[in-house]
C-alpha cells in the first residue's frame, strides 16, 4: 500500500488541488512503488538512528508525540515489514502505552540531521509484557546498556514515505564531531611534528 493511500484523505487532496500539487502525489500513486516493505537502503538508515519521534492517539481524540532514544542501533529491523523496540523505563506516564491499548496505529518520524534525510512510517504496533515478552528481549536487548526493559513494542509496517530534505537543519551528535575531527587533529599533530623537528633543526644550525 502506498503511504498516499493512507495519509492523503479526501480533505488533503482538496488542500493539494488547491495549492497545485494533487497531480504529482496523483502520479506517485497510480504509478509509484508500493511503499510497505523495506529495502536494504531503509534498513541501514533505520539501524543507524539513535532517536526517532511516535505519534499516538488517545481516546479523547487527542495525538501524543513521544521521542524514544537509547544507543544507536537500539530499534531492530526484524525483517522488511517489521520493527521493534524496547521501552526502557522513564517518566512512568505511560500514555503511549495506554492509547496504543485502544487505537494500535502508531506514526514514526526517523531524522538523520547531518545529511538532511527524513522517513516517516505508519504502522500498527502490538505491546509485549511479562512473559509474552521473553522471547523477544534477546532481539530488542542492547548490549552494555543497562536501561530497565518494561515491555517490547513491536510494529507492523503499513507504509512508509521518504520526506523532502527542505528546512531540515543539519545538526551533529558529539561522536560525529569527534569523528569529524580526526581528520583534523591528525594533521595538528602532523604540523607539531614537523614544527618540533623545524626547531631542533633550527638550533643545531645556530650551535654550529
Amino acid at each position: 500500500m502506498s503511504f498516499g493511500a493512507l495519509a492523503f484523505t479526501p480533505l488533503v487532496k482538496k488542500l493539494q488541488e488547491r495549492y497545485g500539487s494533487r497531480r504529482q502525489y496523483e502520479r506517485m500513486e497510480k504509478f509509484g512503488e508500493p511503499q510497505e516493505s523495506l529495502t536494504a537502503f531503509e534498513e541501514e538508515f533505520l539501524v543507524q538512528r539513535d532517536t526517532f519521534y511516535m505519534a499516538t492517539t488517545g481516546a479523547t481524540g487527542w495525538p501524543y508525540v513521544q521521542h524514544r532514544g537509547g544507543p544507536k542501533g537500539f530499534l531492530k529491523v526484524i525483517d522488511d515489514r517489521t520493527l521493534a523496540f524496547a521501552d526502557f523505563r522513564g517518566n512512568k506516564q505511560y500514555i503511549s502505552t495506554g492509547n496504543l491499548l485502544s487505537d494500535d496505529r502508531v506514526a514514526l518520524i526517523f531524522i538523520d540531521y547531518p545529511r538532511q534525510a527524513r522517513l516517516k512510517i505508519l504502522g500498527r504496533a502490538k505491546i509485549f509484557e511479562g512473559p509474552e515478552a521473553d522471547s523477544w528481549l534477546p532481539s530488542v536487548r542492547v548490549p552494555e546498556y543497562d536501561a530497565v526493559i518494561e515491555r517490547v513494542f513491536v510494529i507492523h509496517i503499513e507504509a512508509y514515505d521518504w520526506n523532502c530534505p527542505q528546512h531540515i537543519i543539519p545538526r551533529y551528535t558529539a561522536e560525529e564531531i569527534r569523528d569529524g575531527m580526526q581528520d583534523v587533529e591528525k594533521r595538528m599533530q602532523a604540523l607539531e611534528r614537523e614544527n618540533e623537528a623545524l626547531r631542533e633543526e633550527l638550533a643545531n644550525a645556530r650551535a654550529s
